[in-house]
């Protein structure tokens, strides 16, 4: 269990018998929990994101950040990635498990690709590395929240070849086999099935997928990513086109 404070007017003196869980709330737009063991980052980011109109949740560990999620789904977890255990990519995985649709962005200093990687697997929609501006990270919880809101097109059935994309279900299959996808990758599918046939570049996969500029280092670990769960021991469907960008296709007869 955990308790609340609220950082409204006239509240001034309450308090939470729970150090680690603190919620201060404004004019909200969506509920965000912000995860970090530094103090100094985590008030930087709360005030930032406080002041912006959003509702803000923070938890200082892995577990009180499961126990916020668990008593009070919010809309969106900012998620530190280097925390003692459990650290953010275990956690970011347990709320995966639960919660495939809750967006996750990562906080981390990490940049290699194979960090980049586990990331992804883990559940992450986004990351982001220290140190960072703050308006990038408002820009970029806006574009998560934007995606897992009322924009998303119509629930529909997407299919090439013996692969199923049923959004109505949020399911994958290919040949009958569920394929189970994080939310970065059933998006990237879901934008390659709609545009079968043709060839899409990285800017028109980086908007449509992440919905900013990005490197296309991000791009490349995805679709690898896409293809070891799609392709793989299978007919390829995901195509490299050199110089622009990928296309999905029935195999050759």
């Amino acid at each position: 269990m955990f308790d609340r404070r609220r950082s409204q007017p006239g509240n001034e003196g309450d308090t939470a018998t729970d150090p680690r869980v603190v919620a201060m709330t404004n004019t909200s737009k969506a509920q965000i929990l912000v995860v970090d063991d530094e103090q100094m980052l985590l008030d930087m980011v709360s005030d930032a994101l406080s002041f912006a109109g959003y509702d803000i949740v923070v938890a200082t560990d892995g577990l009180a950040a499961l126990s916020v999620v668990r008593n009070q789904r919010p809309d969106l977890v900012i998620l530190d990635v280097n925390m003692p255990e459990p650290d953010g990519f275990q956690v970011a995985r347990s709320l995966h498990s639960t919660d495939p649709d809750l967006p996750v962005l990562f906080l981390t200093a990490r940049s290699d690709i194979d960090d980049l990687r586990t990331g992804f697997e883990a559940g992450g929609d986004d990351y982001l590395t220290k140190p960072f501006r703050l308006e990038e990270l408002r820009l970029r919880v806006e574009a998560l929240l934007r995606r897992a809101g009322g924009g998303r097109p119509p629930a529909t059935t997407l299919i090439c070849a013996d692969l199923v994309l049923d959004d109505a279900q949020h399911r994958v299959t290919r040949g009958g086999d569920e394929i189970i996808l994080a939310p970065v990758e059933y998006r990237l599918l879901r934008y390659l099935l709609t545009n079968t046939g043709s060839v899409v570049s990285r800017i028109q996969i980086l908007e449509a997928v992440w919905g900013y500029q990005y490197s296309d280092s991000v791009i490349e670990t995805a679709v690898s990513q896409l293809r070891k769960k799609v392709d793989k021991g299978r007919p390829k469907l995901i195509h490299t086109v050199r110089g622009f960008g990928y296309t999905l296709r029935p195999p050759e007869p």
